[in-house]
């Protein structure tokens, strides 16, 4: 185990976070309007709901990772759901609005704002195991399952970092938080997202007539 592949998994959970989705907006309506912490709280709502689901996807396909069609299948889906969501940044990049009205709520709605965004969605339970069960396939397949929690907890803590980076975009550097800032963050995350969907159909496919 190297620090570059641990490094890897953290860049890996900081770019599934960095899309400007819903859970995005919500933190940045926050933060414009009420500041540092109840941005970063709803970060962590939707967090509580990330791992919800990451915990779903470890313990029930854990014990099926070692079977190749289960990571020529994970490996195929996490690229086409990878190359969806990139794709999905990098044209909804145009449409981004802010809204700078002042506002105070509560850090405990922000919290629920946060967490019912990720855990009502449609497409996060596909989203995480597309994309987590692809990294659980690959983790698998290279190093066992041994390193399973070490990795996941890898991308959480990824997940985390853009979380308070976010939030700290939000409210203390305001004044550089405009629609070309937020533009150019979604699209670099929309061609990195790519850039990992192309990998892994590449390795899925590899896998599949190789």
């Amino acid at each position: 185990m190297s620090l570059s592949i641990l490094l890897g998994y953290i860049l890996l959970g900081f770019t599934l976070a960095a899309p400007i989705g819903p859970v995005n907006s919500a933190r940045l309506d926050k933060g414009i309007k009420n500041g540092f912490w109840h941005a970063w709280v709803v970060g962590i709502g939707s967090m509580v709901a990330d791992a919800i689901f990451m915990l779903m996807v470890y313990l029930g396909m854990v014990n099926f990772l070692e079977l190749s069609y289960v990571q020529v299948f994970l490996w195929l889906f996490g690229g086409f759901i990878f190359i969806y969501t990139g794709v999905e940044s990098i044209i909804s990049a145009n449409s981004i609005k802010l809204d700078d009205i002042r506002g105070k709520d509560s850090l405990f709605k922000c919290f629920i704002t946060g967490f019912i965004l990720s855990a009502t969605s449609p497409l996060s339970f596909l989203f995480w195991l597309g994309i987590y069960g692809s990294v659980l396939a690959k983790t698998a397949a290279e190093n066992g399952t041994g390193m399973l929690l070490l990795y996941s907890s890898m991308i959480f803590i990824g997940l985390t970092i853009w979380d308070v980076i976010f939030a700290a975009l939000t409210s203390g550097f305001r004044r550089f938080l405009n629609k070309n800032t937020l533009r150019i963050i979604s699209i670099i995350s929309g061609v990195t997202l790519l850039l990992f969907g192309v990998y892994f159909a590449f390795q899925g496919l590899n896998k599949l007539f190789y």
